[in-house]
Parts: structure tokens; C-alpha cells; sequence
């Protein structure tokens, strides 16, 4: 059974709200949390399908949790010889499709392909554009690892993030 608290009752209305106000240029990171998982050690990645760019990915990637069998997020970024982006694929994915991060050129017509897997939720807000960032990543501790935050922390960090809609949200009243 889940109570749910005050501050995350407030967070849930501002971001209801603020959703109403999305500016074009931001992806509104702070509203993705949820307070239940479907199954344990529960994660989401951005997923998009042959989308234009990493911007039109992020923005309209469902926001769902990836099953079970899965343990990473996958980014597939295609680019066209200005370093422009072609296509950007984005999704949850297995070890096995993790294994060969990185970049390849394509020669007959000059784009070039990188990809990478990350370990984290929604770790995959960024698109690989060369073999620095086409790798295989862990954006914090590893599912099962045993490192769980305290409720009082939860508390806080909802409190905080709470205010921070809230401020946001004045600010755009004002």
C-alpha cells in the first residue's frame, strides 16, 4: 500500500500545471519521477523512434516504465557529414544490444552512426555525437546494488523539488 505525502501531492499539481508553460527549449526533467514502480529496480528511459533530433525525442517520448527483461537505455544517433542530426533512436534495451557502443561512418553517403547505453532513469537525455559520448555508461549505482534513500531524504528532495516548480511556476504567472 502507498500513502502519499503532502509535498508529493504539491509536486503532481505544479507539474500539472507547469506543463501548461513548457517552453520549447526545455525538457521538463523534474516532472519525471513517479512514486510506484511496476516491478522492482523499475526504470524509464526516453524512447523515440526515428525521430528528427534529440530535442523532438525527448519531448514527445511516452512516458512509461521499460519491462522487466531490460536493464539499460539505448540511444542510436544518426548524423549527416555537417554533424546535423538525421534520426535519433531512443529505448530500452538488453546487455546483449549494449555491447557495441560507439561510432561508425557511413562511406557512400558520408553520416555517421554512434551509439550508447546508459544504466540510470531516464540516463538517456543526451544524443552521442562522437566517441566521447558513445559509450556505455552507469548514470548512478547499479539496480540491487543495496544503496536506497531514506524516507526522510525522499521527503526533502520532493520538498525541494516542489518549491522549485513552484518558483518556476510564479515566474511565468508574474
Amino acid at each position: 500500500r502507498y500513502k502519499t505525502s503532502f509535498p508529493s501531492l504539491l509536486l503532481l499539481i505544479f507539474c500539472s500545471v507547469r506543463s501548461n508553460y513548457f517552453l520549447p527549449h526545455k525538457i521538463d526533467f523534474v516532472c519525471l519521477s513517479s512514486a510506484a514502480t511496476p516491478h522492482p529496480g523499475g526504470f524509464k528511459c526516453f524512447t523515440c523512434q526515428d525521430a528528427a533530433d534529440n530535442y523532438n525525442c525527448n519531448r514527445w517520448a511516452p512516458d512509461v516504465y521499460c519491462p522487466k527483461d531490460t536493464s539499460y537505455c539505448y540511444t542510436l544517433h544518426m548524423m549527416d557529414n555537417h554533424g546535423d542530426s538525421v534520426s535519433v533512436t531512443k529505448r530500452c534495451a538488453t546487455l546483449e544490444h549494449c555491447r557495441f557502443a560507439g561510432c561508425v561512418n557511413i562511406t557512400h553517403n558520408g553520416f555517421q552512426v554512434c551509439t550508447s547505453c546508459c544504466h540510470g532513469n531516464v540516463c538517456n537525455v543526451l544524443v552521442p555525437r562522437n566517441d566521447s559520448g558513445a559509450v556505455f555508461s552507469s548514470a548512478g549505482p547499479l539496480v540491487g546494488a543495496g544503496s536506497t534513500p531514506r524516507p526522510a531524504a525522499l521527503r526533502y528532495i520532493t520538498l525541494i523539488t516542489a518549491s522549485s516548480c513552484w518558483t518556476h511556476l510564479r515566474s511565468q504567472i508574474i
